[in-house]
């Protein structure tokens, strides 16, 4: 199972939990496979198919994966169809799966009679998943904040500059990101100062094969010729409520969200607590006086602060992107304190939970 879960780790985090798989055989070879995203083979499909693929006979080995096998048609089929075609008469699986369309594989697997078993590393692999599983239970999308920021915490200079911060290799790993959510969101503040596409393009502007959906928070309109109001597809938010964006978002079906600005969108939705996963990319510049990449947090002392957990799924928590590092993180299950108010510029408000949008529009 140990191998099950390292596979895992090499997914990536979004609509979909992180799987992985661990094929034992008879004469003691070990194949895995991990779950690449929604659309994407399962994790026991990837090691069925890995196996095959090597000629390995599985009529007397064991799976090892880190979450019961789906019994649904979703965007793949079922993976107890694929295990029982394959002729694996054991399975061990670590953690029943929460969702209840796709629960009940292992109860399926023991009826067509083969050996089951569950709850090896069952907190190892809930652990893993636990931000996922909340956005689940709270029926809204999982949500990647993306910062892009110089040594100093600033996300642009006093006169208002920003590009580029960081560098090539940041922003094409940013487009690559990008590529495999469901949406991108801005407030009308970034949306109004950037003119942003929100699309995710390969680094001469060709655009990537997956494209995100653009959504833009907060009631201002934007001018007619801007790229975002020319767009088709924007989905405008007119609301300063988190919450209830999210629900309309999820109403939408968005199940992986990527927010990316601007430094009070950012505050609100740390503040809500539904904040699943950072990506950070920190520059090696030091700007002084200017934006900061987060503002509006009302954390009054360092007890109350906002503690991030390094993530090593993926990429390793800290990674160099050309001259940038790259961190990644999760964030603790239990939500930080209160929202805070913003500015109706930014597009962030209230969280659902008490917390109202205050002061004049922005800029």
């Amino acid at each position: 199972m140990t191998a099950a879960l390292n596979a895992a780790r090499e997914g990536f985090r979004g609509a979909n939990p992180l799987v992985g798989a661990a094929i034992l055989t008879d004469d003691g070879q070990i194949v895995t496979g991990h779950h690449r995203g929604a659309g994407t083979p399962h994790a026991e499909v990837d090691a069925i198919t890995t196996a095959h693929d090597l000629d390995i006979d599985l009529s007397a080995s064991t799976l090892f994966v880190t979450l019961e096998p789906c019994s649904h048609y979703g965007r793949t089929g079922p993976c107890t169809e694929a295990i029982r075609s394959a002729g694996i008469p054991s399975v061990v699986f670590a953690a029943p799966d929460p969702n209840p369309l796709a629960a009940g594989g292992g109860e399926i697997l023991a009826e067509a009679g083969l050996t089951v078993r569950s709850g090896l590393h069952r907190a190892d692999s809930r652990a893993l998943n636990a931000r996922w599983v909340s956005a689940m239970s709270e029926g809204r999308p999982f949500v990647t904040v993306k910062i892009a920021q110089s040594l100093d915490g600033a996300v642009a200079a006093a006169d208002g500059t920003s590009q580029w911060i960081t560098s090539a290799q940041s922003r094409a790993h940013a487009h690559e990101i990008r590529s495999r959510v469901d949406a991108i969101l801005v407030g009308t503040g970034t949306a109004l100062a950037d003119d942003p596409r929100l699309n995710a393009r390969e680094a001469d502007g060709t655009a990537l094969p997956n494209q995100p959906r653009p959504v833009v928070l907060g009631d201002t309109e934007l001018p007619a010729e801007s790229f975002l109001a020319l767009n088709p597809d924007i989905l405008r938010l007119r609301t300063h409520d988190i919450g209830e964006a999210l629900d309309r978002l999820h109403e939408e079906k968005v199940r992986h969200l990527l927010v990316e600005g601007g430094p009070r969108i950012l505050a609100a939705f740390f503040a809500a607590g539904v904040v699943d996963e950072v990506f950070c990319y920190q520059a090696p510049l030091l700007i002084g006086p200017g934006r900061r990449s987060i503002e509006g947090l009302n954390i009054g002392t360092l007890s109350e602060a906002l503690r991030l957990v390094p993530d090593d799924t993926e990429v390793p928590a800290l990674s160099t992107l050309g001259p940038d590092f790259l961190l990644h993180f999760a964030t603790e299950t239990t939500p930080p304190g209160s929202a805070p108010p913003v500015s109706e510029s930014t597009g962030a408000g209230s969280t659902g939970s008490g917390s109202t949008v205050s002061g004049p529009p922005g800029p």
